[in-house]
């Protein structure tokens, strides 16, 4: 298959099952929303050494958050559910509770239900108090849902009082869908990441947990070093082209890699669609060779995102 002179390689982004759940940030504007979501999100690209992959959704406007006010949804993934509610509790005391004017709400519905503001509470010293209330009345703009009333805490804090609400919902979801960008050079290679980034980031329900969107340090599974399971792919590193087995033509450059975390695999499917679309439409004049994908011959998830098929 090849679209606007690049090459789309028949293999497939093998992806594995996680467990999300979404929070929202509110704050007295958005660039202050926006900080609490960047320290909230912040060293969560990989599981394997962050414990959690974490990264913000969308900004949201005042119409469309719990208290009226501007907000931004972030989205965090982990291995197992104890793991995803320790993350998200110490993430939400550590850069939502400390961050001037902020609040913090259920962003995903489901019944499972794990800890959000539940234990923060004990911040408060025994001041802290309990709200049971129709959310409808904290923002009559939101839609009314089959379940509108909820549990929230509000916590004395020195610049007034954190709202929370008590919990949030856990879902299936899935992490690990890629794909590679393979260039005649690094400022080519990046441009295209870039522009693909750009195009993802409309996607709902789904993040780029990597800096920017774009992880140049992809890895293969096991090393030669005991204490190491993960290392370079040297596959796909043009530096080793004459020291290893390698994947890249003499003209390739600079090889990227796209990493996507989402709520199913349709929300999967269609963000590395648009964000393989939006490198083609640059094409093979713009540097760009091949599009690729990173698998562990379909041993490592059941989950296997076909990029011939995804962009039939």
């Amino acid at each position: 298959m090849i679209i606007n002179g690049v090459s789309i390689d028949a293999t497939f982004a093998e992806a594995f099952p996680m467990k999300a759940t979404r929070a929202i940030i509110t704050a007295q504007n958005e660039k202050w929303a926006f900080i609490a979501a960047q320290a909230m999100t912040g060293f969560a690209t990989s599981v394997i050494a962050c414990g959690c992959e974490a990264g913000i959704e969308r900004c949201l406007s005042p119409a469309e958050t719990p208290d009226g006010r501007p907000g931004v949804a972030v989205l965090i993934f982990a291995m197992g559910g104890k793991g995803l509610a320790k993350q998200l509790e110490t993430r939400a005391g550590q850069c939502v509770l400390t961050s001037p004017t902020s609040a913090l709400f259920a962003g995903i519905e489901s019944d499972i239900k794990i800890p959000l503001g539940k234990n923060l509470r004990y911040f408060g010293d025994g001041f802290q108090i309990a709200k049971v209330i129709d959310q409808t009345s904290l923002n009559p703009n939101l839609a009314k849902s089959s379940s509108t009333t909820k549990r929230y805490w509000r916590i004395p804090v020195m610049d007034g009082e954190f709202l929370t609400e008590a919990t949030t919902g856990q879902v299936e979801a899935i992490g690990g869908g890629n794909f590679l960008v393979l260039a005649t050079s690094q400022p080519q290679a990046l441009a295209a990441c870039e522009a693909a980034i750009e195009a993802m980031r409309k996607v709902p329900n789904v993040i780029m947990p990597f800096p920017g969107g774009v992880v140049r340090s992809g890895s293969k599974v096991g090393s030669k070093y005991k204490a190491l399971n993960a290392s370079t792919n040297d596959a796909f590193c043009p530096t080793l082209k004459g020291m290893t087995h390698t994947d890249l033509s003499a003209d390739i450059e600079s090889v990227m890699e796209i990493v996507i975390d989402g709520l199913t695999k349709t929300d999967i499917d269609l963000a590395m669609r648009v964000g393989i679309e939006a490198v083609c439409a640059l094409g093979e004049q713009h540097g760009i060779k091949r599009i690729s994908a990173g698998n562990y011959g379909g041993k490592l998830g059941p989950f296997h995102f076909h990029l011939q098929e995804i962009m039939a």
